[in-house]
C-alpha cells in the first residue's frame, strides 16, 4: 500500500475512533475492507491513539481563536495524524512531505478552507517542534 493510501485510510480510521470510540484494531479492519493490513497505517492509527493527549496539546497551542473540539472532525484528525508524523516519524518522513500530504488529503476529505487551515496550523506545529 502506498503511503498516501495508508494516510487516507488512517484518517478514516481515526475519524471512526473519534466519532464512535471504536477500538483502533476494529477501525483499521473496517477501513481496509478486506485488503491486507499495512504497517504504516497501523503505526499512524495506534501512534495517534497512544500519544493523543500530547498531540492534542501541541495542536491546541498552535490554534488561534479555535478550540480542538470546535474543529471539523476531518480537520482535527488530519492535524492529529500529521502532528504525530512530524513529532514521532522524523527519521522516516521529511517534514515537508508530511505537510504536503496533509494539505492534499485535506483537499480530498475536508471543505474548501481545510487545506489552508491545515497548512497554517501544521506550519506552526513544525516551527514549535524545531525550537523545542
Amino acid at each position: 500500500m502506498k503511503r498516501r493510501t495508508a494516510r487516507e485510510k488512517a484518517l478514516q480510521a481515526l475519524f471512526q475512533i473519534d466519532v464512535s470510540s471504536a477500538e483502533p484494531a476494529i477501525a483499521i479492519e473496517h477501513v481496509l475492507e478486506g485488503e491486507s493490513s499495512d504497517e504504516y497505517l497501523s503505526k499512524l492509527v495506534e501512534g495517534v491513539v497512544e500519544q493523543k493527549s500530547e498531540i492534542d496539546q501541541l495542536i491546541t497551542e498552535n490554534l488561534e481563536k479555535w478550540t480542538l473540539d470546535r474543529l471539523a472532525t476531518v480537520d482535527r484528525n488530519l492535524l492529529r495524524m500529521a502532528t504525530y508524523e512530524l513529532k514521532y516519524c522524523k527519521t522516516e518522513v521529511p517534514e515537508n512531505v508530511v505537510l504536503d500530504e496533509a494539505i492534499e488529503i485535506a483537499k480530498i476529505f475536508g471543505d474548501d478552507q481545510s487545506s489552508k487551515f491545515i497548512n497554517g496550523v501544521l506550519s506552526k506545529v513544525k516551527q514549535k517542534l524545531l525550537t523545542d
